[in-house]
């Protein structure tokens, strides 16, 4: 069982940067995969980015390059540094786990948090 709280969601300008925190409770917490996801008013959930319990990382094609995600396995969080934002960006972001391997679509994942806000102004 794992429970995941996000944070460091806000809202910041056009080219500015965020970091954001997935941290999970659970001493096995290493071996899951985890996701970040976002949502838009009136949009689907879309895939972002994510990472395997051995570091392989996998991006959405609109953040790559920009967007960077990392894991610290002895404190037990997922990070999100987004980079040159901009308003297509504004969404609320979620991060989820899995015990298997690295997947983009959200319903393959067990284990939700259960947002942080991210708006980004013109």
């Amino acid at each position: 069982q794992v429970q995941l709280v996000e944070s460091g969601g806000g809202l910041v300008q056009a080219g500015d940067s965020l970091r954001l925190s997935c941290a999970a409770s659970g001493r096995t917490f290493s071996i899951y995969a985890v996701g970040w996801f976002r949502q838009a008013p009136g949009k689907e959930r879309e895939f972002v980015a994510a990472i395997s319990a051995n570091g392989y990382t996998y991006y959405a094609e609109s953040v790559k390059g920009r967007f960077t995600i990392s894991r610290d396995n002895a404190k037990n969080t997922v990070y999100l540094q987004m980079n040159t934002l901009n308003p297509e960006d504004t969404a609320v972001y979620s991060c989820a786990a899995r015990q298997q391997g690295l997947v983009t679509m959200p319903s393959s994942y067990g284990y939700w948090g259960q947002g942080t806000q991210v708006t980004v102004s013109s």
